[in-house]
Parts: C-alpha cells; sequence; structure tokens
C-alpha cells in the first residue's frame, strides 16, 4: 500500500484558501466599485441636520 503524500494535500489545502481570499477581494472591490459598501464619510459629506436646508425650504413655500 503507497503512504499518503501529506505535503501534496497541505498544499492543496493552501491554494484552496488563497484562491477562496482572492474571491472575497474581488467581490468586496467590486462592491465598493458599485457603491454598495457604505463608508463612515458619506453620510457627513450631505448632513441632513445642516441649518441652511431646512429654512430655505420654508422659505420658498411661503412666498
Amino acid at each position: 500500500m503507497a503512504t499518503p503524500n501529506y505535503g501534496y494535500e497541505k498544499r492543496q489545502r493552501e491554494l484552496a484558501k488563497k484562491k477562496k481570499k482572492e474571491e472575497k477581494l474581488k467581490a468586496k472591490a467590486a462592491g465598493r466599485q458599485h457603491g454598495d459598501g457604505d463608508t463612515p464619510e458619506e453620510p457627513d459629506a450631505g448632513s441632513p441636520d445642516a441649518p441652511g436646508d431646512a429654512p430655505a425650504g420654508g422659505d420658498s413655500a411661503a412666498d
């Protein structure tokens, strides 16, 4: 009976892990590209609580 080749099995596991990690990184990059991922910087840029936003809408409705 032949002895098991543990080195080959280990290499195959390592390759599978590497492939899976690369696929995750690609999916993550694709999500950022399409805007699926929300980042903390985005809500700060257009804050709805800004004092200039509310009075502008109220003035135009009153005139």
